[in-house]
């Protein structure tokens, strides 16, 4: 406690409000409210022997404090979940997930007012349905208004629109809007057509199904099969909204039930939703909470989950008693409008279900902690295993894997790839275009792209800074060497480098004359072989798209005047190098980009050869051109499908 804490400890009223904790940054730490803030706040600071471990912390990163004075401990509840739902202080039980069931809008004060989902219940003069215990069934919902009744869906200003004279949208002309943009539907036409829209979201819909069947009998007896078939659906749509309206508004009969359960990774709140007697939905909720008793975390959950909500259910069961339940009842009641009531199931079928939550609370937590254990195992504990295996002490956080890629020698690359603490980073990729003329040699490539990448880091390449904890290439001793080398020659030895021979999947180590050879399912190995694999993907990849354009410009490459520019507008205009040696000189004089010089100096190689007669010879040599262009073009069709 500080000279000015304490000073303002005793200044404190014996008065409710709320109290807010802030450290030397002078940021929120913690909110909290009390019925009494002198007795309150002043146990903060006395014998930290009985306190929690999070609240010693707390109170040791405590700089200062503040406090607001209400009128009694329902305002102050209110209060303090809406400091902590803004601020999110760090030290403040938070509902991670923050989820809120979905509901219907519409705001009838607006001239041409729009059908939209919104998660948030607030009293703006609006008109709300539901909460949708489902986002499924909601949009379900949403699709079947639009698909049978015209109302906008767009978010612009109508009546800017209106005075630009714009022409309606696409929705206009498929007959799913009315287009009021347009200033031929007047406002009171609009509202007409929302009150129906509201009254099915009411459960007001008989006359509008009726309507709809009478049509589809018409249809069925004109034979219209297919038209009789879709009214058929949207009856079953628009039956659909109101029976599933009736079904997420709270009655006598509904309620929802929630139980906690908690483990090492932290608390977890689960809901059943029960409606008219019936399970109908359920959900889990993450809390931000260690230590602290249920009884005080249930009271957090039940204040951040319930106070933006519209209707309420007049009955929460929780299978942990809250604290200060009486006075979180006050707050949503007077939220609601109607009593609602928390209470602990003794017995019967409401103990079922809360035990039914805590079950599923616990399976929960189960599942997310061997999905988090199996995620270490790929990733970190892999990783540690692997610098076992190696010999590597000070572990990898960073390692950095090279492989080639080409065809024959031709179009080579390399790609880079990068696994941080053991999980693959796609944005620290790197790809090189190799430069040299390496004839198919690997040792050859690899020694560029090793070159050209730490050279980069010496340049000051922001992209290349960091330097790898582990080096790794795909291949066997050869490339390994080429590697070393390259790191020598830079002054880079202290990098530890391996290779991964794919034949075997041996791992070679510089000082080890024999390969270590690990079982198929040592995490080790497994980790390896994904970074290896990422690698190759990446380079394959690269190197398909560069030896797609290559093959397919590879006759224009001979033409003189036809550079990059025009050899892409004439494969945009053409598509297929057939199509370029088949186009007429006015043809190619079309395209955008070429001029007349250019076009003569296309046909003519093309063309040449058929002015003069051929020999048997010449034939069959063109023949083979064509062919292997063909092979070219195919390859290119099947990149892009890949």
């Amino acid at each position: 406690m500080n000279d000015r804490i304490e000073e303002k400890i005793k200044l404190l009223p014996d008065k409710p409000g709320v109290y807010k904790m802030f450290d030397a940054k002078g940021e929120l730490i913690y909110v909290g409210k009390a019925v009494n803030l002198k007795n309150r706040v002043r146990q903060y600071f006395r014998s930290q022997k009985n306190h929690p471990e999070k609240v010693r912390a707390m109170v040791a990163n405590i700089a200062d404090f503040d406090f607001v004075i209400v009128t009694n401990e329902t305002e102050a509840l209110n209060l303090e979940c809406n400091l902590i739902k803004q601020n999110r202080p760090y030290y403040n039980i938070l509902l991670k997930d923050d989820k809120h069931f979905p509901y219907i809008r519409i705001d009838l004060r607006q001239d041409f007012p729009r059908v939209e989902i919104v998660r948030r219940y607030r009293r703006d003069g609006a008109k709300y349905f539901g909460p949708y215990l489902s986002s499924y069934e909601l949009r379900e919902s949403i699709t079947a208004v639009r698909e049978n009744f015209p109302v906008r869906q767009c978010k612009h200003d109508i009546s800017k629109m209106i005075a630009r004279g714009e022409r309606p949208c696409l929705m206009y002309h498929i007959g799913k809007c009315c287009a009021p943009c347009t200033g031929k539907v007047t406002r009171q036409e609009y509202h007409e057509l929302i009150g129906e829209v509201t009254a099915l979201f009411s459960g007001n819909g008989r006359a509008y199904v009726k309507r709809l069947t009478e049509q589809m009998m018409e249809e069925s007896e004109k034979l219209n099969f297919e038209r009789a078939a879709q009214l058929r659906d949207r009856i079953k749509a628009i039956k659909s909204i109101s029976e599933k309206q009736s079904a997420s508004m709270a009655s006598d009969s509904s309620y929802d039930v929630f139980a906690l359960a908690r483990d090492e990774l932290g608390t977890l709140a689960y809901g059943l939703f029960v409606r008219n007697g019936s399970v109908i939905s359920a959900e889990s909720f993450r809390m931000d909470s260690s230590d602290e008793p249920f009884s005080e975390v249930i009271s957090q959950f039940l204040v951040q989950f319930y106070l933006d909500a519209g209707e309420l259910p007049r009955e929460i069961m929780v299978m942990d008693e809250p604290d200060e339940a009486e006075a979180i009842e006050k707050l949503l009641s007077a939220q609601c409008g109607h009593s609602v009531h928390i209470r602990v199931p003794k017995r019967g079928e409401k103990l079922k279900q809360g035990e039914l939550a805590r079950l599923n609370a616990q399976q929960t937590l189960a599942r997310s902690r061997e999905l988090t254990h199996r995620e270490w195992e790929k990733g970190e504990g892999a990783l540690n295993a692997l610098c076992a295996a190696i010999g590597l002490e000070e572990g990898a956080h960073r390692m950095e894997c090279f492989d080639n890629s080409h065809t024959g020698g031709r179009d080579t690359v390399g790609s880079m790839v990068v696994f941080i603490d053991g999980k693959a980073d796609k944005t620290l990729y790197r790809r090189f275009r190799t430069r040299l003329d390496t004839g198919g040699d690997d040792y050859l490539a690899m020694r560029e792209h090793l070159t050209r990448r730490f050279e980069r880091t010496l340049a000051g390449d922001e992209k290349f800074a960091a330097l790898p904890d582990l080096l790794i290439v795909d291949g066997g001793r050869g490339q390994l060497n080429v590697a070393l080398e390259v790191l020598e020659g830079f002054g880079l030895s202290h990098i530890p480098a391996i290779g991964l021979a794919e034949r075997n999947e041996e791992i070679i180590l510089p000082n080890e004359a024999e390969p270590l050879v690990l079982k198929k399912s040592d995490p080790a190995l497994r980790l390896l072989q994904r970074i290896r694999d990422e690698a190759h993907r990446f380079a394959i990849t690269y190197h398909r798209s560069i030896r797609a354009k290559t093959s397919l410009y590879s006759k224009l490459d001979e033409i003189k005047g036809i550079g990059d520019k025009r050899k892409r507008a004439l494969y945009e205009a053409f598509l297929t190098i057939d199509a370029i040696i088949a186009a007429s000189e006015e043809e190619l004089k079309a395209v955008k980009g070429m001029d007349k010089r250019a076009a003569k100096s296309v046909y003519e190689h093309f063309h040449a050869e058929s002015q003069a007669e051929p020999t048997a010879e010449g034939a069959e040599d063109n023949s083979a051109d064509c062919a292997e262009e063909s092979a070219f073009e195919g390859d290119a069709a099947e990149n892009q499908n890949e």
